[in-house]
């Protein structure tokens, strides 16, 4: 990012406004300079078919798995208070859905996310209601 164009009201902070408005989002970005890589463990649905026992005779549920099922982003940038998990056990990143560190393999020097719960995806609903 080199520019933002944008507004600051600092009534707004919080999603809400002693006025009444409604706040429709709030934008929220790590500094380049102050932040720490990350792993982040994207897992998508497993199978894809809604119903994966339903194949051939000449296969098993194993042709319906999702190749594409767990996406890995290893140089992913995140907040350096996540380095001491003082904010919480679980965080949510920017479109992405809600994160947990992961048990075994993150540590304060080697952080890992795993993707708990996408964000809901308005486009996908929509896609489906017109099948």
């Amino acid at each position: 990012v080199i520019e933002l164009r944008c507004t600051y009201d600092p009534e707004s902070r919080g999603g809400s406004t002693p006025d009444g408005r409604k706040v429709r989002g709030s934008i929220h970005w790590v500094s380049a300079a102050h932040a720490l890589t990350a792993e982040l463990r994207l897992y998508n649905t497993l199978f894809l078919s809604e119903f994966p026992e339903d194949t051939g005779a000449d296969s098993d549920f194993t042709t319906n798995i999702n190749p594409d099922s767990l996406e890995i982003l290893p140089n992913s940038w995140v907040e350096p208070s996540l380095a001491d998990g003082a904010s919480g056990p679980h965080y949510q990143f920017m479109r992405q859905g809600y994160f947990y560190p992961d048990p075994v393999d993150s540590t304060p020097d080697q952080l890992v996310f795993n993707r708990t719960i996408t964000l809901r995806d308005t486009w996908a609903k929509l896609q489906k209601q017109e099948r």
